[in-house]
């Protein structure tokens, strides 16, 4: 995991975790990015400077709960996002994502579920699909498939 010191067109500054610096930049490309603090979708990655540990653990304690609430605040915001602009498909995700993938249906958001197995399978075919936050206590708001 990565962690880029990021900032928005708005001029916001927040944190974001990655797998690797080309998972930020597919998600950069992609618009997949949103500022927690603004949600503006103009989001790059900020000049960084190493981390120095200093200080008390109370104060620690402080920045570790400060940023646990911040990526709580962000999950749910990407989840709502996706709950109220995406098309939910339920189980039937790993279908309409090949579906999409391979031009057989007019391409647009969806979310639903897959296994692992049906995840992995994805992958392996090249359909780009991205794991949905959970937001601790949000319950969530299924779309019925037209």
């Amino acid at each position: 995991m990565i962690k880029y010191q990021l900032k928005c067109g708005s001029g916001c500054s927040f944190e974001g975790w990655f797998r690797s610096s080309g998972d930020f930049d597919a998600q950069a490309a992609g618009a997949s990015l949103e500022c927690p603090l603004c949600g503006s979708t103009d989001v790059a990655r900020a000049i960084m400077a190493p981390s120095i540990v200093s200080g008390s653990a109370s104060r620690s304690q402080e920045k570790l709960s400060a940023i646990r609430e911040a990526m709580a605040e962000a999950a749910r915001r990407a989840r709502d996002y996706v709950e109220k602009n995406f098309d939910y498909v339920g189980e039937k995700f790993p279908e309409e994502a090949r579906k999409i993938h391979y031009g057989e249906v007019a391409e647009r958001p969806i979310y639903g579920e897959a296994n692992r197995e049906e995840v992995k399978e994805l992958v392996e075919e090249g359909v780009s699909i991205a794991p949905l936050p959970s937001a601790p206590g949000a319950p969530t708001v299924k779309k019925k498939l037209n």
